[in-house]
């Protein structure tokens, strides 16, 4: 039986399996200003902590079916910012260094003074306060961090819509379906998420659902226990159970088969995961973000993916347009692409011909194909500028119908191109037109005429 008091706060959970106490106390501290909340045993306060989490716990140490080291044990695994204060009769030395050891925020003999309890209460609810107030702050300052530092590269106004919405879900536990063809970098956009959410301190793990069988695939997923099948001399835990309270991204889930579709959809409604071989279930703490370059909807209606699959993943829908799409990104992209690789080696810039090659051409593998030509440039140039001739033949070669039926008809103009670009580098180098110019490879003067004609100033 549990009882609860109108919202106040801050709130107190009162466990004991005695009427006569729990009563006294509600009435003690609704007296104090706090909500109390009362549940007569620790099995009824472990089922009042999974609904509503309190401020502070109070629990006795001795009851009959759940006792109050194991409520201790409970909290500290959902929430460990949330203080306990552990009751006693029969108080010892070691009972007090025991319980402290296990986390216990405090340790009160019975009987104990109200005033007493009272100021002990308050305290741990200052110090949940403050920890709350610390982890927001935290929060907020590797949020910060993260975006600043981390940002996906990309000017276009479809890449820039895909970064607001990234960072608009990140905080949440929300699943997310992000969806595109192959190469527009999903995997880089749930590291994003992974990065601003309150999840980063822990584990990222990704699995490509198409590149394993199914036997291997449910066992990497899930674990299997010893003996399951061949091979299997010991137990092993998955990526779902490693993932505990980190990110779990299932790229290229379309792949998967209707046999572990239904596994997935286990998971993600019960929040548990059977390992291969065995029979009970293990609860998991995971967000999960999945890709596909699949139209899974079509896949739906040719019988090849679950519906109520999709319907949970599909939370959150984020769709990662192609490069073709948004070819204002590639001067920015390849400047990226050629800084991480002057960390390795000498520095090297793009000649106008070959930065108009690779704004020119359509690029059926997307940002994946850029890098990789941009790789290869790299390493066949012996000087500092990148000419046309190094990049791969398909980029710089013209043909009279594009590779791709949805490239727009037109090549974006390079003036919006190269305007986009200079753009760019002049915030990352602070607005400063010295260094911006240096950075381009071209006279400051050149630089001033084109902000001129642009409208931007000189």
């Amino acid at each position: 039986m549990v009882a609860i008091e109108p919202a106040t706060l801050p709130s107190v959970l009162v466990v004991d399996d005695e009427v006569g106490i729990l009563e006294s106390l509600r009435i003690l501290l609704k007296s104090e200003g706090f909500r109390a909340v009362t549940a007569q045993g620790g099995r009824a306060g472990l089922a009042h902590l999974e609904a509503h989490p309190p401020d502070v716990v109070l629990t006795d140490i001795r009851m009959p079916d759940v006792g109050g080291v194991e409520v201790l044990e409970a909290v500290r695994k959902a929430d460990p910012a949330v203080p306990v204060i552990l009751m006693t009769a029969q108080a010892t030395l070691q009972s007090a260094v025991q319980a402290v050891n296990a986390g216990a925020f405090y340790y009160i003999q019975k009987p104990f003074r109200n005033d007493e309890l009272v100021a002990i209460l308050r305290r741990a609810c200052e110090h949940r306060r403050l920890r709350s107030e610390n982890q927001a702050l935290r929060r907020e300052l590797h949020r910060r961090d993260a975006t600043a530092a981390g940002r996906p590269v990309g000017v276009s106004a479809a890449w820039q819509e895909v970064l607001r919405l990234a960072e608009t879900v990140a905080p949440t536990d929300s699943t997310v379906l992000l969806t595109g063809e192959s190469g527009t970098g999903k995997e880089v956009i749930a590291r994003y998420i992974h990065a601003l959410s309150r999840r980063h301190e822990e584990s990222f793990l990704s699995v490509n659902c198409g590149a394993l069988p199914e036997s291997l695939l449910e066992s990497e997923l899930f674990g299997h226990v010893k003996g399951a099948f061949t091979g299997a001399v010991r137990d092993k835990d998955g990526h779902f159970a490693a993932a505990h309270r980190g990110t779990f991204f299932l790229d290229e889930i379309g792949e998967t088969t209707p046999g572990t579709q239904v596994k997935l959809l286990r998971v993600l409604q019960q929040r548990e995961v059977i390992p291969v071989g065995a029979t009970e279930p293990v609860p998991v703490d995971t967000r999960v973000l999945a890709a596909t370059n699949r139209d899974l909807e079509e896949e739906i209606r040719s019988g090849r993916f679950r519906a109520d699959l999709f319907y949970r993943l599909n939370v959150i829908a984020l769709h990662l347009p192609p490069l073709r799409q948004r070819a204002e990104d590639i001067p920015v992209l390849a400047e990226a692409f050629l800084a991480d690789a002057a960390r390795r080696g000498a520095p090297k810039r793009l000649s106008a011909g070959a930065l108009e090659a690779l704004v020119g051409y359509a690029w059926p593998g997307n940002v994946r194909e850029l890098e990789n030509a941009l790789e290869r440039a790299v390493i066949l140039t012996a000087g500092e500028v990148i000419a046309a001739e190094a990049l791969p033949t398909r980029v710089t070669e013209r043909r009279p119908e594009p590779l791709v039926s949805d490239r727009p008809p037109a090549t974006p103009a390079l003036e919006a191109i190269e305007r986009a670009y200079i753009e760019w580098v002049l915030r990352n180098e602070g607005g400063n037109k010295s260094r911006a110019a240096e950075v381009l490879g071209i006279d400051p003067s050149t630089l001033y005429r084109k902000l001129a004609r642009y409208g931007d100033g000189g």
